[in-house]
């Protein structure tokens, strides 16, 4: 009988101990270096954050409060200390040492994080670049938060209108902020798709604003681009109201065909190209002013909780987030055109206190209705207006232009009060009104807490001449960002709403993970 033994493993084997680990260790040590190499994409599509510059933080309308105060922790200064612009001829407000070495330092880093060290070197260079471009134009605009005046120079030097007054939140830092966007901002418009339900839309009726920006940013204007690599934002030409003309069923309350073929869409668009995967659809954004706009979008779960959602329903309690989602103005051009609806009489010509007509749209008017239909000559609240009335003439003719929401938040009458130099008085709850990021509603709007409806007419009457005259001219004020211009201007509704997607693209910063 043998003796027994044991026998040490490596008594097996030809090579030693410290080889052999060699050899086990080798195809780990090239797995990681391959990992590191392909990172970026996979790293990036999966980091990036929405931070508030502080934009909404001091929104005071209905209970978005609580979001903003949410998002911002109570960390983040006013609204005029978040925004900032730069003049087209003051690119240099910042010292040239400071723009310079900022941008040095984010290349640096994108190189020591191994951006320049794979096969999608340009790819990223360019995104590090862009990403700079925006670090930039936000410190731009802090620097114009801490000015509470305009520079005289600037001024002088820009032709067209400058900001100011208190219908502004800060003038000083939305001109700044604006301007920046002139300089810098570039959006790629995806050509997947056909029309009508892609690359078309509505430029008359309650929808007009959806058909109007589509048509006018395909058209080629100064923000578009055709190099991908360039853009700041990515928009998805579809049309929600196309949608429900050519694929719902009516009466049938079915939904997924829209549903379904935006999903189709975003798998399309994230099939042939690299950007959506590559941010998770955050510097993505879609423009909707149908009622069923933010529920198709949630359909597409990354389209709902992380692209810029353009909308006219701006509704907080229905996932409407003011720190990503933009407020859509509804404007109803019966014929496409603004003939006949900008302007009114002076103030002490309008002898009709309050005015309202429209259906029973919602639980609100159902109040409004109840309460004033025909019982006060002052509060003139109408379901069917009478043959003998024309509704444009009594908005001229009215002070005060009574805007309650439907059975969505969004009502067409805000824009009719402003463009008849009507002030509109906001009856709603939980929306957040157009541009209330630069527009300090307060200074030509009043706010009516549903519960108060019965006290309308109590609230107005309170109400000084002298505060109304503000209110007023507050309202005359404002009225270019509001205006429809078959060939855009600089400030009026198609700027305010790029502009506006702007500042959401500055909430975002797209960083790869490390």
């Amino acid at each position: 009988m043998w003796p027994s033994r044991k026998l040490h493993w490596s008594s097996y084997f030809s090579i030693s101990p410290s080889t052999l680990a060699f050899i086990l260790l080798t195809p780990l040590l090239l797995f990681s270096l391959i990992a590191f190499n392909l990172g970026p994409q996979k790293s990036l599509s999966r980091s990036f954050s929405w931070k508030s510059l502080g934009f909404l933080s001091s929104f005071e309308f209905s209970s978005s409060d609580n979001i903003h105060k949410n998002h911002d922790n109570g960390n983040l200064n006013n609204v005029s200390d978040a925004l900032i612009l730069r003049g087209p001829s003051h690119s240099n407000l910042l010292r040239k040492g400071e723009s310079s070495s900022l941008l040095k330092h984010d290349l640096s880093s994108a190189e020591a994080r191994g951006f320049l060290n794979s096969g999608l070197r340009k790819r990223y260079s360019r995104l590090e670049r862009n990403e700079a471009v925006l670090a930039k134009a936000r410190l731009s605009i802090r620097e114009a938060a801490k000015n509470r005046s305009l520079i005289p120079s600037i001024v002088e030097q820009d032709p067209h209108y400058v900001p100011r007054g208190p219908i502004y939140r800060n003038a000083n830092v939305f001109y700044r902020s604006y301007t920046e966007m002139e300089n810098v901002f570039k959006i790629y418009v995806y050509e997947e798709g056909e029309a009508p339900i892609f690359h078309d839309g509505p430029c008359r009726s309650i929808y007009s604003t959806e058909g109007r920006f589509i048509h006018e940013i395909e058209k080629g204007s100064r923000f578009r681009t055709k190099d991908p690599e360039e853009a700041h934002v990515y928009f998805m030409p579809f049309s929600v109201v196309a949608m429900v003309r050519y694929l719902y069923e009516p009466d049938s309350f079915d939904m997924n065909p829209i549903g379904n073929t935006l999903a189709d869409y975003v798998h399309t668009i994230a099939h042939n190209h690299p950007f959506w995967n590559r941010s998770l659809g955050a510097d993505h954004f879609m423009l909707s002013c149908h009622d069923w706009g933010p529920h198709s979008s949630s359909y597409v779960p990354l389209m709902y909780n992380n692209s810029i959602r353009v909308l006219c329903n701006a509704n907080t309690s229905e996932g409407f987030n003011p720190l990503k989602d933009v407020t859509l103005p509804e404007i109803n051009l019966k014929t496409g055109e603004l003939t006949g609806l900008l302007g009114g009489p002076p103030p002490q010509e309008r002898s009709v206190l309050a005015f309202f007509a429209g259906g029973l749209h919602g639980h609100i008017r159902h109040l409004l209705l109840d309460r004033w239909e025909g019982n006060d000559t002052d509060v003139q609240v109408y379901q069917k207006l009478p043959t003998n009335l024309n509704y444009e003439t009594m908005l001229r003719n009215s002070r005060f232009c009574l805007c309650p929401s439907g059975y969505e938040v969004a009502s067409p009458r805000v824009v009719e009060a402003i463009y008849a130099e009507c002030v509109p008085v906001l009856v709603s709850s939980s929306y957040v009104p157009p541009f209330s990021d630069v527009l300090n509603w307060k200074k030509f709007s009043v706010v009516v807490d549903v519960d108060d409806i019965p006290k309308i007419k109590e609230i107005l009457m309170g109400i000084s001449e002298a505060k109304y005259l503000k209110l007023q001219r507050g309202v005359r004020e404002v009225q270019r960002h509001f205006v429809v211009n078959e060939t855009p201007k600089r400030f009026d509704l198609f700027h305010m709403i790029l502009h506006s997607v702007w500042l959401r693209r500055l909430n975002l910063k797209l960083r790869r993970s490390v």
